[in-house]
């Protein structure tokens, strides 16, 4: 159930994000939906990796629910990262329409 309540709220910021800048809102949304579980994914096998090669913690992996409680903080520190990301790079990218109607007639030196 909790996964739903983040599946919606993530889309909803990214949809909003995207519309703001006016990208693709579905597909930055779903995009961002990928982004969050796919970090969560690459974490745990970082985590096995890291358990079973270099540490030896001995970490019970029969015990999913926990395992998926430690990705969550993940998931959502490289979503904070993906939003900021496309944030300053869409602000950069924002093209200014200028009335260039009220300027015929003037100098260039004014």
């Amino acid at each position: 159930m909790l996964g739903i309540f983040f599946i919606y709220f993530i889309g909803k910021k990214f949809y909003e994000l995207a519309g703001r800048y006016n990208q693709n809102q579905w597909l930055f949304a779903i995009l961002s939906i990928v982004v969050y579980y796919a970090s969560m994914v690459l974490f745990v096998i970082g985590l096995v990796i890291f358990d079973e090669f270099v540490f030896n913690w001995y970490i019970d992996w029969d015990n999913n629910s926990s395992i998926s409680y430690l990705g969550i903080p993940v998931g959502l520190l490289t979503l904070y990262g993906f939003y900021k990301f496309l944030e300053s790079r869409w602000k950069n990218n924002v093209v200014i329409i200028k009335d260039e109607i009220q300027d015929i007639g003037k100098s260039i030196d004014n």
